[in-house]
């Protein structure tokens, strides 16, 4: 029987994978003879087959879970630097990049940190592996590599617009867009660091009820929205013919609301017996103070 892959030897099979991944698309990039949107489409698509075939070569699905926070940041790269013919950056172009390097980083260091390693996979990919009846890997291909590709590049459809297609200066838009991209990504921070610490000391069958989880059950992913919302509100500045661009946030929000959220409410209540009470007095999303006792703790979203 094969040996568990350790923690250091999982890390390097999926930096090695990175490089081949992120190649491609920047390959693709600087080949297509395309608009940028639609350059950046391909080249998300190309990077995305990549690693459904280290998904294939390694049988596990969790080697994607980078991609949906390193992508994002090298594609507002190229924009700047490999399709943008400004001969400085513009105020924009830095407020842009800034957001998406600090959710960028954020995320992914977040994972590395907490990634037990090629052992293990992410529970809903189990449920839905367990459910469909479709062979292992082409749920991973459905559920995980298709499903995450097109909300990114849904996502970033305000890119081209906020970074390349714009004559407009930096503006109160701007200010407000920077402002919420900067704030979201915070609070995916500090929401992930509380979870993190009450996961250390929590004991069986607690709901986490503090900090910002009191006021949201599920702040990560409201920052998360709010990464996205911020691309947009850049796009607007830049152009408010690019309203259009927002629909990848619309579908972004959908998926947390309606697919993520109920997915970890229904687990959340069938294994802690006191989250329904929880559930019943803190909003699913949005942070919003209310009045009660304190209810116990709950557990990391991704556990």
């Amino acid at each position: 029987m094969m040996s568990r892959p350790d923690r250091a030897a999982s890390r390097r099979t999926v930096l090695r994978a990175y490089v081949a991944i992120l190649a491609s698309a920047v390959l693709t990039w600087w080949l297509a003879p395309y608009s940028p949107q639609v350059a950046l489409a391909a080249g998300l698509a190309v990077s995305a087959v990549f690693a459904f075939g280290f998904i294939l070569r390694n049988d596990n699905g969790s080697i994607f879970d980078p991609w949906w926070s390193v992508m994002p940041p090298v594609a507002a790269l190229w924009l700047v630097f490999g399709v943008s013919n400004v001969e400085a950056m513009t105020a924009r172009q830095v407020a842009v990049l800034t957001v998406t390097g600090f959710w960028g980083v954020r995320l992914t260091m977040n994972w590395w940190r907490d990634w037990p390693g090629l052992h293990h996979e992410d529970w809903r990919f189990r449920e839905l592996a367990a459910k469909w009846p479709l062979p292992v890997w082409a749920v991973r291909f459905v559920a995980v590599v298709v499903s995450q590709t097109l909300f990114v590049i849904g996502g970033l459809l305000p890119l081209a617009p906020a970074l390349v297609e714009s004559a407009e200066g930096f503006g109160p838009l701007d200010a407000v867009a920077l402002a919420i991209g900067i704030g979201a990504t915070a609070i995916e921070l500090v929401a992930d660091e509380q979870m993190k610490l009450f996961a250390e000391t929590k004991a069986p069958g607690d709901v986490m009820d503090r900090g910002l989880w009191r006021l949201s059950r599920h702040p990560n992913y409201f920052g998360e929205i709010g990464f996205w919302l911020s691309l947009w509100v850049f796009a607007l500045a830049a152009n408010p013919a690019a309203w259009w661009t927002g629909i990848g946030v619309v579908a972004i929000f959908a998926m947390f609301r309606f697919v993520s959220i109920p997915m970890l409410d229904e687990r959340s209540a069938g294994r802690r017996p006191s989250f329904e009470r929880y559930a019943a007095r803190t909003p699913a999303l949005l942070p919003w103070p209310r009045a009660g006792a304190e209810v116990g703790a709950q557990r990391l979203d991704g556990d």
